[in-house]
């Protein structure tokens, strides 16, 4: 079953990925700017900003692989999916527990995010797994 568009995918994960690399990299650049306080306290989650751009490297990756046919890109891409989602639920889960109460709002405000990703992800999981996928990137 199809629920997405091969090229969609393709175009959506490289180009989403591309952006996210982009604004982590002017993030990264930015505080590494502003004093020496934040300097050390970029140098201090090196290992954790390196794990999140191989992350989103994966999801180029896997979306460019994609749009190219190549076979490797399904389990690359799908990889990426199940990684964004824990990531994605772990995050929201900690910030809404930091969260002074009433959480309520909140709350709905991070579901209004995190759902639809999730929705998306789950829907990429479903297509890279159908027929029509593995015709298409089998070799």
């Amino acid at each position: 079953m199809d629920l997405l568009d091969l090229s969609l995918i393709g175009w959506l994960y490289s180009i989403g990925s591309g952006l996210a690399l982009a604004a982590g990299m002017w993030l990264v650049v930015a505080i590494y700017l502003h004093d020496e306080a934040a300097r050390k306290e970029l140098a201090a989650r090196v290992l954790e900003n390196s794990l999140l751009f191989g992350i989103w490297i994966l999801g180029m990756a896997g979306g460019a692989g994609v749009l190219l046919g190549k076979s490797w890109s399904r389990p690359v891409l799908e990889f990426f999916c199940w990684v964004l989602m824990a990531l994605l639920s772990l995050s929201a889960f900690g910030r809404w527990r930091a969260a002074p109460p009433p959480r309520t709002l909140f709350a709905l405000s991070l579901a209004t995010f995190v759902l639809p990703v999730i929705a998306v992800c789950v829907a990429t999981i479903v297509t890279l797994r159908g027929e029509t996928a593995l015709r298409i990137l089998s070799g």
